[in-house]
């Protein structure tokens, strides 16, 4: 049976017709040479960044296989390989479907050693676009964000401090793909939710120390709050100050 979630996940207020947002970008087709590589792909990253969270649904059949554009044999054969990998599990009946099961397992230096071999210089590029596109994406959110998106983000920050350790990440995600959301700009959205895909394994990897969580809660409570001021260029130093923060400790644990 599905593990109810140990915490209520706060969805965003319905979005204006033409609005896009992260569940649109990564549930968009595949390509047809590897459909069945990508489509794994593209649900793992949904699960991992939390845009489709523990305890939810998977869209329907349906839904799916025109988001992807692929054939529904193909689908099943991935769905099927992610319940085996612990990601999902079907359950029957009247409120049954497809539903997340995965949570985030406890890593090791190791493993971030790993991944950061794997990256190799590509690290430093994506790290420097994120410099580049998140400050800026905050300024525009800053300028653009409604009382009802002030509220959402707020309630994301409750999530967050409430949420277990080893879920930190997948909901830190979150809350920086939400912040993309506000600018309703799908090339931003699309830029950040990369950037995020990019380095969400070896940030789950990455090991939580305490001073620095605290520190990164509250640097996502100034974030807010000066987005709730629509103040634009406090929101983008802060938000620079934070992503700044990340990489240095990426950069000094991993040598």
């Amino acid at each position: 049976m599905v593990k109810q979630a140990e915490f209520v996940h706060v969805e965003r207020p319905a979005r204006k017709e033409g609005e896009s947002g992260p569940y649109d970008l990564i549930f968009r087709p595949v390509h047809p040479t590897n459909a069945f590589e990508e489509t794994i792909e593209r649900l793992a990253q949904a699960i991992k960044l939390g845009v489709v969270p523990p305890g939810s649904r998977l869209p329907s059949e349906r839904e799916l296989v025109t988001h992807f554009q692929i054939s529904r044999a193909t689908l099943r054969e991935a769905i099927r390989a992610l319940e085996l990998a612990g990601y999902l599990e079907a359950q029957r009946g009247r409120s049954g479907g497809t539903f997340v099961v995965y949570r985030t397992s406890e890593a090791s230096e190791a493993d971030a050693r790993r991944l950061l071999q794997e990256m190799g210089d590509h690290l430093p590029d994506v790290l420097d676009f994120r410099w580049a596109i998140e400050p800026a994406t905050a300024e525009l959110a800053a300028q653009r964000a409604q009382p009802a998106d002030i509220e959402w983000l707020y309630s994301l920050l409750e999530e967050i401090r409430s949420i277990p350790r080893l879920e930190y990440r997948r909901v830190d995600a979150r809350f920086h793909l939400a912040i993309a959301e506000l600018t309703g700009s799908r090339s931003l959205i699309t830029a950040v939710t990369d950037i995020h895909m990019q380095l969400n394994d070896l940030l789950a990897a990455f090991p939580l120390l305490d001073a620095s969580l605290r520190h990164s809660n509250q640097q996502h409570e100034q974030i807010v709050r000066s987005i709730a001021a629509h103040d634009g260029k406090r929101t983008s130093a802060e938000m620079e100050e934070h992503i700044m923060a990340t990489a240095n400790l990426l950069r000094g644990f991993l040598g």
